[in-house]
């Protein structure tokens, strides 16, 4: 049933896609014949009707309404959903003194595979601004009056900024996200040592979870391709079809870094921390990889990646059923992958410099970010907006390329599900070999379990 969904979804996004770049490219055309032909009126009533930005101009702009009020609906949801998803994670490690290195070992590993996915993004996002790949968008160029240039802050001040002073205007930011994820993990740690005294509480928050779900789903399923076609239409009459082509090109670029850490950085990975043959890891981990490309849900993926861990790599179970749904959780690499290129693409195009500290700061939220994602689909999209806002990168083309990047960011999505869960598997066979929890004879196929 969710895989029907999630190809209802695909197919309403592509029709969105389709008929948005239709109908966008025949207004652009419109707009140019009509100016050139000496009739701007008309355009002009055109634009009032459906692109005029409604908070400074009159007129309509129904196309402008349906964008803003998706973002909106998007930006409100962004520190409930970081808050109450980070610290059901943080609680759902349970009991560290008994796991004891295990816990230790998992939460390293996936930290692990966080910082080498952080910087494999980082050298292709600044390789791709170096060579022109990633370009300010023209319109930029034409117009400036939107370009608000923001300074690459101290590092010692995101020490600072970490611990804010107020907590209801801490809750009240989306800028300050990162105050907002060192509050989650306080309280998911301190609710996980309150054990059963903290039940109450841990209701509370998983009922405001889901209830933030349900609103993420809605968000997406049912708004997401009416958005989709508005925002695309009114970017593509005011912006032109070439600033729509950039996008694509971040997806692509996207995609080949997620491809080469799915297949050369877990060979690395696996051989470095455990000397085992990686290609082995690679040919029975494929097939879980493929279920969650197809099905785009980690959660979905699970009893399949347990069973494969277990049965086929030779893993005990007490150590997969302890890592994986932990990394289902909190371990979203391929996410943070994402993250990173996505927000130097949208600050490149949207006219920002992005230099070495930036990245390790645009690292830093990418990772608290992805730690809070939760299994549901489209999450990292969304939550791209959080890397995005908490960098400061929030003129109207920056908001306006991000919204071209939900649009079309499927592909991606479903390639870093993949990641993710291969992570989760690498970091299982890391651990459960360190502990010496592994059986190398059915890791190689010397012996085969029930």
């Amino acid at each position: 049933m969710e895989k029907k969904q999630d190809n209802k979804l695909i197919r309403q996004m592509l029709f969105a896609l389709a008929s948005s770049f239709i109908i966008g490219f025949a207004l652009m055309m419109l707009n140019e014949k009509l100016n050139a032909g000496g009739q701007a009126d008309t355009w002009n009533l055109i634009y009032s009707l459906l692109f005029a930005d409604v908070t400074k101009e009159s007129g309509l702009g129904i196309l402008f309404v349906i964008q803003t009020l998706f973002l909106n609906g998007l930006k409100l949801i962004i520190v409930p959903l970081v808050f109450t998803s980070l610290l059901l994670a943080m609680d759902s490690i349970t009991d560290l003194k008994k796991l004891g290195r295990m816990a230790y070992k998992t939460v390293g590993g996936f930290f692990g595979v966080y910082v080498l996915g952080c910087i494999l993004a980082s050298v292709t996002a600044t390789l791709c601004v170096n060579t022109g790949i990633f370009t300010m968008s023209e319109s930029i160029v034409r117009d400036t009056s939107n370009l608000t240039q923001v300074s690459s802050p101290n590092p010692m001040s995101i020490l600072v900024a970490m611990v804010p002073d107020n907590l209801i205007t801490t809750f009240s930011n989306n800028n300050a996200i990162l105050a907002v994820v060192f509050i989650a993990v306080v309280c998911g740690l301190c609710l996980n040592l309150m054990g059963a005294e903290g039940e109450p509480f841990k209701n509370v928050v998983k009922s405001v979870s889901k209830m933030i779900q349900i609103c993420v789903d809605f968000l997406i399923n049912k708004m997401g391709p009416i958005a989709i076609f508005a925002m695309i239409t009114r970017a593509m009459a005011l912006y032109g079809l070439d600033d729509v082509k950039s996008v694509l090109v971040y997806v692509c670029v996207t995609i080949v870094a997620l491809l080469i850490y799915l297949t050369v950085g877990y060979a690395l990975v696996v051989f470095g921390t455990t000397r085992l043959n990686p290609f082995v890891f690679l040919k029975k981990i494929a097939k879980v990889g493929l279920f969650a490309f197809s099905t785009i849900s980690s959660a979905a993926t699970l009893p399949l990646n347990t069973k494969t861990t277990t049965k086929e790599l030779g893993i005990k179970e007490d150590i997969a059923n302890f890592v994986l749904p932990l990394g289902m959780t909190i371990n979203m690499n391929g996410t943070a992958i994402m993250h990173v290129i996505g927000t130097t693409f949208i600050a490149t195009v949207a006219g920002y410099d992005v230099g070495l500290t930036d990245l390790m700061m645009m690292s830093l939220l990418a990772i608290m970010a992805s730690a809070g994602t939760p299994a549901i689909p489209a999450a990292g999209s969304v939550l791209l907006l959080t890397v995005v806002t908490g960098m400061g990168f929030t003129n109207e083309v920056a908001m306006m390329t991000y919204a071209l990047i939900l649009a079309i960011n499927k592909p991606v999505e479903m390639v870093l599900t993949s990641l993710n869960v291969v992570g989760d598997a690498s970091v299982a066979l890391m651990v459960a070999n360190s502990e010496g929890d592994l059986d190398k004879d059915v890791y190689y196929d010397r012996k085969k379990l029930a």
